[in-house]
């Protein structure tokens, strides 16, 4: 497993993290504590998204990586998939790419569905070290996205790496803010 790279302004605090391959239906319940805690869930929402997880689990292609503490602790995790215009993301986001005449990036990409940093762990690199490695080894020449539309670091983190504005204002069914959709060709950009 890499460990996540030292960059300038790391807390030299922060304990030793490696980044691999996760069994993420065995540890579903201890990422989505993580997500919960990194994107504030109440237990309703935890409930539905476990159930979200497993079934995207299922999907051919689908794949995740976690970042493990020395002591086997989930400090953060990303999972992904090959896109199918099928899936019900993809048909929420369909009609506003198609309105900013970039609906075909619905098609041969990969989707990173989630990344999720525990609180404690961010602004460390994990995150950029969790994204570039699952898509390091994507078979689909982009990668699409979709995060809540407004600046945040996580829309910078994305910005950096290559992603761009694809449509904003996304509306998804029982989510109280707007998303944007990002982009990026692969492999992603380095620093």
């Amino acid at each position: 497993m890499p460990s996540v790279p030292s960059f300038p302004g790391n807390d030299s605090q922060i304990p030793d993290v490696r980044v691999g391959p996760i069994n993420l239906t065995a540890r579903v319940d201890e990422a989505l504590a993580v997500q919960a805690l990194a994107f504030g869930l109440s237990d309703a929402e935890i409930g539905v998204r476990r159930q979200i997880v497993l079934r995207h689990l299922l999907v051919p292609g689908a794949r995740a990586y976690g970042a493990l503490t020395a002591e086997g602790r989930l400090a953060g995790f990303v999972y992904g998939m090959p896109n199918d215009r099928s899936h019900w993301w993809s048909t929420v986001v369909e009609p506003y790419l198609r309105a900013e005449g970039r609906d075909g990036w619905l098609d041969d990409t990969f989707v990173i569905t989630e990344l999720h940093v525990h609180p404690a762990f961010q602004s460390h690199g994990i995150g950029r070290t969790l994204i570039t490695t699952i898509t390091d080894i994507a078979r689909q020449p982009r990668s699409i996205l979709s995060a809540i539309d407004t600046e945040s670091p996580a829309r910078g983190l994305y910005r950096s790496l290559g992603y761009q504005d694809l449509a904003r204002r996304v509306r998804f069914p029982s989510a109280g803010k707007p998303y944007a959709v990002m982009g990026a060709q692969l492999p992603l950009r380095r620093r």
